[in-house]
């Protein structure tokens, strides 16, 4: 006796759902996300107009000229990055990071500069900074 077999269906998937939920999606990133042009921080820098001052001993100034350079305790850095600023920093602030580290820039200074120095204190253990303004050398000509 032969019985007869049934009819399989045909296996399928259907995308319809799926398509859903990727529209759902797509819609709702569209309507969440912002763009923005703008690439660097907004830090608003003070303008310098007094004279240049005596560094001081019981402190770590960090001096940012308008071209970029870096003066630590009034002595030049052989290049403008984060790793000879850290090393300048841990030779003066060796077991002293309780000092005050003051940043010296003015509104010729890059963003970038400022926030390298803080992030470089920041690493290194610095906790009182402070951001005013001197009149560089180089700008007193």
């Amino acid at each position: 006796m032969k019985f007869p077999r049934p009819s399989q269906e045909e296996i399928s998937v259907n995308l319809t759902p799926l398509i859903d939920v990727v529209f759902l999606l797509l819609i709702f990133f569209m309507v969440s996300t912002t763009f923005d042009d703008k690439t660097q921080l907004a830090i608003t820098l003070p303008q310098a107009d007094g004279t240049a001052l005596a560094p001081s001993p019981d402190q770590v100034e960090v001096t940012i000229t308008s071209t970029g350079d870096y003066l630590v305790n009034g002595e030049k850095l052989a290049a403008s990055d984060s790793r000879s600023l850290r090393v300048a920093l841990l030779r003066l602030g060796q077991d002293k990071t309780d000092l005050p580290l003051q940043i010296y820039a003015d509104a010729n200074v890059a963003y970038q500069s400022v926030v390298r120095v803080y992030d470089v204190a920041g690493q290194l253990g610095f906790v009182k900074l402070s951001l005013t303004t001197r009149q560089t050398p180089d700008e007193a000509q």
